[in-house]
């Protein structure tokens, strides 16, 4: 099969790998439709994620039609249509039992925190990603699930992580009625943290960010009030003169180890391996909340040695509630408000770039060019 692959920083291309095979009797093999290439996956593309190993694929969004189960599947058979949550998880497990799915203690040997995902780095299982025309689903019974009728495939692989962590992110905030909710970050996850907050009852939604046209499309998309923070000598200095010198109510932390990266996050990052991120949106999620309010935290960070203010966050009496998003938790609802026409979420999807070209979508996602927010990757004609 043709399948994207890892060749060090800033290098990826198209190859020909061997078609994934069924390893256990749990495993389906799904014919990948749509993929998608993700703010995280760029953490990954500039090498500042460790254990990003040389010939691996990325992907861990990702819908597709059943090609083979195994002969233990019995929910799954060939040609169903079929939405992969990113969480590889055994639905069995102490802490899948409690709809901790992106926690669960069987499918990673490498790690006590994160369970399984797809496609990123053997920090997370080492497991194959989606970014191909075919990949091995384990726990084929408990993860994927039939793609509603009425829903499209652009729809759908935007629920296999971006929509659901955007989502989880508001849901994390506590938000109630009335509230002033901050985002910073206006890439997809945080437009989805912007749009599900109005679904939770925020007053006043507000983004932050630094590029225009992403700040313009949380404008239309997320109906949020928008702050470029290039603009201003201190964007927390801000936040509080414009939130009656109080703060917000929450903060959502939709950057996460920042995608750009920084000289340090480069020389620690992909040269000695030592760090996942950088905490700047974090420090100012906390600086910028009130006193008493919420710090939600759903970006992807890695092990991280900068320094957090954990003491401002303690001595300003802030809940701080974080986690790898549980996404098939979030199904049911987001099921729900799509088909009540409440979300579109290929409304934010700017390309659609064949798997042959991906080297290119990645260059231009990274780079942010031609007004890039979200790419679709085409590996088979649907």
């Amino acid at each position: 099969m043709r399948a994207m692959v890892y060749r060090g920083p800033y290098r990826v291309r198209v190859e020909e790998k061997d078609r994934p095979r069924i390893e256990h009797p749990n495993d389906a093999i799904v014919r990948v439709t749509r993929a998608a290439i993700c703010g995280s996956d760029l953490h990954l593309y500039h090498g500042m994620m460790p254990d990003t190993r040389v010939g691996m694929t990325f992907g861990h969004e990702f819908v597709g039609v059943v090609d083979e189960v195994g002969s233990s599947v019995q929910r799954l058979k060939a040609g169903d249509r079929v939405m992969v949550p990113f969480n590889i998880f055994c639905g069995t497990c102490f802490f899948c039992a409690r709809g901790l799915y992106s926690n669960c203690h069987n499918v990673n040997p490498n790690a006590t925190a994160v369970g399984g995902i797809y496609g990123y780095s053997h920090t997370s299982g080492g497991y194959d990603g989606g970014q191909s025309e075919y990949v091995r689903v384990p726990f084929a019974d408990v993860g994927p699930s039939l793609i509603p009728e009425w829903m499209e495939d652009d729809d759908a692989v935007l629920l296999t992580d971006a929509l659901a962590t955007g989502y989880f992110g508001a849901q994390l905030g506590g938000i109630v009625e009335g509230d002033v909710v901050v985002v910073f970050g206006a890439g997809p996850v945080g437009l989805y943290a912007a749009k599900s907050a109005w679904l939770m009852g925020a007053g006043r939604v507000i983004v932050i960010d630094h590029l225009d046209y992403r700040l313009e499309k949380a404008r239309t998309f997320a109906h949020a009030e928008t702050y470029n923070f290039t603009r201003y000598d201190d964007i927390v200095v801000h936040m509080k003169k414009i939130t009656d010198h109080l703060g917000a109510d929450v903060a959502i932390d939709a950057v996460g180890a920042e995608a750009d990266g920084n000289l340090i996050q480069h020389v620690t990052g992909a040269k000695l391996k030592l760090q996942g991120g950088s905490p700047v949106a974090l420090n100012w999620a906390i600086d910028a909340v009130r006193k008493g309010g919420t710090v939600s935290v759903m970006g992807a960070y890695g092990p991280m040695f900068s320094a957090v203010k954990f003491g401002d966050a303690v001595n300003k009496g802030l809940t701080l509630r974080m986690n790898q998003c549980p996404v098939k938790r979030q199904w049911p609802r987001l099921f729900e408000h799509v088909r009540n026409g409440y979300l579109k979420p290929s409304d934010i999807v700017t390309h659609r770039i064949p798997l042959e070209h991906i080297a290119e979508g990645y260059h231009m996602f990274s780079a942010k060019l031609d007004g890039c927010i979200k790419p679709i990757i085409v590996p088979n004609a649907a």
